[in-house]
C-alpha cells in the first residue's frame, strides 16, 4: 500500500480499485457463513443454503437454483419477512454473486393462519407460566410503595425533620412518590424488563417538559407558598393590605393566603401574586398616625390657630404624647388658609377611624370655641347689563327669613364618652374561622417573622 501511495505522490496518479482490493485483501470482511468445500462451485453453494433453509420453519419448501454465483430462489412463502429472512441468508453465504429473490407470498388461509394460531398459543402459554413470576413482581412493588405511603402518614416524623410545616408536607409527598418508583423498578427487574423502565422514564421525561410548560403558573404558585411558609410575612389576624386587598389574615395554605376583609366577606389571593406584590402590615407596628385637613379664614392667625389645635388633640385621652401630634400650614388660599393635623393612636387601644373621626371633630370645636371662622367657599359674580329697575311706588316690605329648627347640641361630656375602643367584630369572626383545626395553615408562631 505504501508503494501506491509513494507512486501517486510522485507521478500525481491514483491507485485503482483493483491493485486497491491486491494491495489490502485484509479489508473484506469475511463471509458470516462459510461453505462446506473450500472453492466455489455452484453445487456446494446449493447445498449449504438448502441445508440452512431446512433448520428455518416457513423456509423449508424454497426452492434454490445456483448458477455462476448468481442465487435464483423460487417458491412460497408464508410472510413477507419469510422472503426477506431467505433473500439475506443467501447473500451471506460464501462464493455468491447475488440473490435474485423470485418468491411469492403463500396466501393459503391454512398456511397462514395456522403459524399465527401456533404463535399465539405458545404466547398464550408463556403468559401462563409467567403469571407467577409477575404476581411475585407485582407483590414487591406493592409491598414497597406500601412501605412508603405508611412512612410518609407519620406526620410526627417529618415534622421533627423540618420545622416547617409545608416542608414536611413536600418532604412526605418526595418520599412517597420515590417509594414509588422504587417499586416499580424493583418489579421490572425481577421480570427482566428493564429496557421497558427505561423507555417509560424516557417518555417521562418528555412528557414532564411538556406538562412543565403547561402548568408553570401552578409551579409558580407552588414555589411561592413554600417561599411564605419560610419568610412568615405576616401572623394570624394581622391587619394588612396584600396589593390594594385589605383585611385581616385568617390563614396560609399551600395555595392562596385568606383574608377576611373589613365589611366580613372571606378573600382568597394566590400566593404568587402574595409573594410578589407590596405587603402593608399595619398590626405589625401597633402605633400609626392618622392625619386630617382644617381651614380658616384667610385673616386668621395661622399660628394661633395650630397651637388651639394642638392642645385640643393633646387632650384627648387616645392621642399618644410620643410621638407627639404636630400641624403644619399646606395651603393659603384666597379666603382660606388650610392646616393640616398629625396625630398618633395605639391601635390595640383605639380604633384608628374611630379617634381619627373624633380628633376632627375635638380641633373643630376648638376652633369654633376660639372664635376662629370656618370659611365657606366665596363666589365673585359679574353683571354685564344693568338689572332692571324698579317701578315707583311704596316699597314692598321684606319677607322675614325662615329659621331652621334649633337643633339641640351635645354637651362636651357626651362626646368625650365617645367609645374608641378597636371594633372586635372582624378580630372575633377571624378566630372563629381559625378554630376549624381541619383547614390547613402554614403560619406558624414558633418561627421568626421576616
Amino acid at each position: 500500500m505504501l508503494r501506491y501511495l509513494l507512486a501517486a505522490l510522485l507521478f500525481g496518479l491514483s491507485a485503482s480499485p483493483a491493485a486497491a482490493q491486491t494491495a489490502s485483501p485484509t479489508l473484506e470482511p469475511a463471509p458470516a457463513i462459510a461453505s462446506r468445500t473450500s472453492g466455489s462451485e455452484d453445487s456446494d453453494i446449493v447445498a449449504r443454503i438448502t441445508a440452512i433453509f431446512a433448520e428455518i420453519p416457513g423456509l423449508q419448501q424454497v426452492e434454490v437454483r445456483v448458477s455462476s454465483g448468481v442465487v435464483t430462489l423460487q417458491g412460497s412463502v408464508a410472510t413477507p419477512s419469510e422472503a426477506e429472512q431467505a433473500e439475506a441468508i443467501a447473500a451471506r453465504v460464501a462464493g455468491v454473486v447475488t440473490v435474485q429473490n423470485a418468491l411469492e407470498r403463500d396466501l393459503d388461509v391454512r398456511s397462514n393462519v395456522a403459524p399465527a394460531f401456533a404463535r399465539f398459543q405458545q404466547e398464550t402459554r408463556g403468559l401462563i407460566q409467567g403469571l407467577p413470576l409477575l404476581g411475585v413482581a407485582l407483590g414487591v412493588a406493592a409491598l414497597i410503595g406500601l412501605v412508603g405511603h405508611g412512612l410518609a402518614g407519620i406526620g410526627r416524623l417529618w415534622a421533627c425533620l423540618t420545622p416547617n410545616a409545608f416542608m414536611a408536607e413536600l418532604a412526605a409527598s418526595s418520599a412517597r412518590v420515590v417509594f414509588v418508583v422504587m417499586g416499580v423498578v424493583v418489579g421490572l427487574e425481577i421480570l427482566g424488563a428493564t429496557a421497558l423502565l427505561g423507555a417509560v422514564l424516557g417518555g417521562a421525561g418528555v412528557i414532564g417538559i411538556a406538562l412543565g410548560f403547561a402548568v408553570r403558573d401552578t409551579v409558580d404558585n407552588y414555589v411561592s407558598s413554600l417561599m411564605l411558609s419560610l419568610r412568615q410575612p405576616f401572623r394570624a389576624n394581622d391587619h394588612v393590605v396584600i396589593g390594594g386587598e385589605e383585611g385581616r389574615v385568617i390563614r396560609l395554605t399551600s395555595r392562596a393566603t385568606v383574608l377576611m376583609t373589613l365589611d366580613g366577606n372571606h378573600l382568597r389571593i394566590p400566593n404568587s401574586m402574595v409573594f410578589k406584590a407590596v405587603i402593608l402590615n399595619y398590626t405589625r407596628n401597633p402605633e400609626r398616625r392618622f392625619e386630617f385637613d382644617l381651614g380658616i379664614g384667610a385673616e386668621e392667625d395661622g399660628l394661633e390657630a395650630i397651637g388651639l389645635g394642638l392642645s385640643a388633640l393633646n387632650a384627648l385621652p387616645f392621642v399618644l404624647a410620643e410621638p407627639e401630634a404636630s400641624a403644619v400650614i399646606v395651603d393659603v388660599g384666597d379666603s382660606n388658609i388650610v392646616l393640616r393635623f398629625y396625630g398618633w393612636v395605639d391601635q390595640r387601644q383605639t380604633d384608628f377611624l374611630k379617634g381619627r373621626s373624633r380628633s376632627i371633630h375635638a380641633v373643630k370645636a376648638a376652633f369654633e370655641g376660639g372664635g376662629f371662622s370656618l370659611p365657606e367657599p366665596i363666589y365673585r359674580l359679574r353683571y354685564d347689563t344693568p338689572a332692571p329697575s324698579a317701578p315707583a311706588g311704596p316699597a314692598a316690605p321684606a319677607p322675614a327669613p325662615v329659621q331652621p329648627p334649633a337643633r339641640p347640641r351635645a354637651d362636651q361630656a357626651s362626646h368625650e364618652a365617645l367609645d374608641t375602643a378597636p371594633a372586635p367584630a372582624v378580630e372575633r369572626l377571624v378566630q372563629e374561622e381559625r378554630s376549624d383545626r381541619k383547614a390547613g395553615d402554614l403560619l406558624d408562631d414558633r418561627r421568626p417573622i421576616e
